[in-house]
């Protein structure tokens, strides 16, 4: 097994995770007495870094002696995706409707994009300006996340997380909500031939919104989703219509996009070829933070709690701030079908 020893010799929590065979993260819980990780195990655990001579992480040790009031929101992505997105904004107002009500300022902390990623942590943790942190939006394997979250700085994330599996975290069952889009498009409007137009899946909520839909199909008895791998924006929807347009997408019935800016770029570059919405193919989307209600026609879409996705992982990241262990460390938060008119339902004038 490969060490992960620093060039000076010095013992990581990799290689104590390494010896029990646990993650570093549950290394970092059980040495900082959690109640989430078991006694056996904690034993093992401290053992284990008692034999190797690791030495805590000091700046995660001094983050904790030394409050400083703030707490941050870290988004590993450029800010110019950060704060041009919608999501973002919604879940910002979220956590600080929580953060104001506790006197306490929020940092944002984004990445220059030629560091992918690296920064958006390191900033935070050496100026040791933050309590704690709120992570955003962060890639399924991203091993800056890992070491964060190992660190010893209390973390909650948002969105469901697999290769953390010790980590706090609150997010909305994607594989559900891919799994209601799809059904709603193959048991209302007899879709067959369905196309996903996916986010970026090196992220676990790209990755489980097409899982979901998979499932819905797979029980329908129809065949797998034809996939487009987009990146969350309008222009990466406009590419995958081209896609569509150039192949020939005569059979397609319906399209599930993975957000809805996704959709309007699909939709109005349809739209641009004469293809009209819905009666060309039915389209669902995913999100519902505003856009979906203003295009014509109106997207169907699944909504999703931003800002209460916000307001509770706020409250979680202060819980632990004030010692308290949570009672369920994954929280989901419920999803809802939108029905509006790309689907192929008729609005609720026509109805």
């Amino acid at each position: 097994m490969a060490s992960s020893r620093t060039a000076s010799g010095r013992v990581t929590l990799r290689d104590v995770a390494a010896a029990v065979g646990v993650t570093p993260a549950a290394v970092s819980m059980a040495l900082r007495g959690s109640t989430r990780i078991g006694k056996e195990t904690t034993e093992r655990i401290q053992a284990a870094a008692a034999e190797l001579g690791y030495v805590t992480n000091s700046a995660g040790r001094a983050l904790r002696a030394q409050r400083s009031g703030s707490i941050a929101l870290v988004v590993p992505n450029t800010s110019q995706h950060v704060f041009g997105h919608p999501y973002f904004m919604h879940l910002l107002v979220g956590v600080s409707e929580v953060s104001d009500s506790r006197g306490a300022p929020v940092i944002i902390s984004t990445s220059v994009e030629s560091e992918h990623g690296v920064n958006a942590y390191e900033r935070m943790l050496r100026a040791q300006v933050a309590d704690g942190a709120i992570v955003a939006s962060a890639a399924a394997t991203d091993r800056d996340l890992e070491s964060l979250v190992a660190s010893g700085l209390p973390v909650v994330l948002i969105g469901r997380s697999v290769s953390l599996p010790e980590a706090a975290w609150v997010g909305v069952d994607d594989v559900a909500g891919g799994e209601l889009a799809t059904r709603h498009m193959i048991e209302v409007h007899g879709a067959r031939r369905v196309v996903h137009v996916g986010g970026p899946l090196d992220h676990q909520s790209a990755i489980d919104r097409l899982e979901g839909c998979r499932r819905a199909l797979a029980e329908a008895g129809l065949p797998e989703p034809r996939v487009i791998e987009g990146d969350f924006s309008e222009d990466s929807g406009v590419d995958a219509a081209r896609t569509l347009l150039a192949d020939g997408a005569g059979d397609v019935d319906a399209v599930f996009a993975a957000n809805d800016e996704m959709a309007y770029g699909l939709m109005r570059e349809l739209s641009a070829a004469g293809l009209d919405i819905p009666a060309y193919l039915g389209l669902i989307g995913y999100d519902d933070f505003g856009l979906a209600r203003v295009t014509s026609p109106g997207i169907t879409t699944i909504g999703v709690p931003a800002e209460q996705l916000g307001r509770r992982a706020a409250s979680e990241l202060f819980d632990l701030l004030d010692g308290h262990e949570p009672d369920r460390p994954h929280v989901l938060l419920p999803i809802e079908l939108v029905v509006r008119t790309s689907c192929g339902c008729p609005s609720p004038a026509q109805s």
